[in-house]
């Protein structure tokens, strides 16, 4: 299912037949440096992933984190989506794309789209991000889209501190 469309990429739900490219982008040393190690080894691990952290996601609450993919090609490069997590009590945006993909503006491209769809699709009032304190791009990306620093803190559930950026919609 298409969510989004940009000017390049098509933003979509992640479907079983994408576990591939989930296992793939999850094993990624950036991703499991600046995110996590989510165990995912095998194309039967990533679907399982996809079912209940994906899907359930979409199911639940009507949002997560999406698939994104170049227009012209449809291949995927990354994820990017809305995020609600028990440690949070705000939704947060998240991403993650292809290290080969890096430094073209995608994620600048698709965050933003993300952003919007939230605020005027789905109605939040607010939404954050988090990141390492040491990721500066992510930080940079966050701010770009207009994201403001609001605190740094240790949450629940990850090692060393944590940076949250947030942004209100009047």
């Amino acid at each position: 299912m298409i969510v989004l469309e940009t000017e390049r990429l098509t933003i979509r739900h992640v479907v079983t037949a994408d576990a591939a490219f989930i296992v793939e982008l999850v094993n990624e040393p950036a991703y499991i440096a600046n995110i996590a190690d989510q165990g995912v080894r095998s194309v039967d691990d990533a679907r399982t992933y996809i079912a209940e952290r994906l899907t359930a996601s979409y199911e639940r609450y009507g949002f997560g984190l999406f698939g994104v993919a170049l227009r012209d090609s449809a291949e995927l490069i990354g994820v990017c989506g809305l995020i609600k997590r028990k440690t949070l009590g705000d939704v947060d945006i998240g991403y993650a794309f292809l290290e080969r993909c890096w430094g073209n503006g995608f994620a600048v491209e698709a965050a933003a789209a993300v952003l919007a769809y939230g605020r005027d699709v789905i109605g939040l009032k607010r939404i954050i991000a988090i990141t390492a304190p040491d990721n500066v791009a992510s930080a940079n990306l966050l701010r770009k889209i207009g994201l403001h620093y609001e605190k740094t803190y240790q949450l629940t559930g990850y090692e060393g501190d944590t940076v949250q950026f947030g942004i209100d919609f009047a």
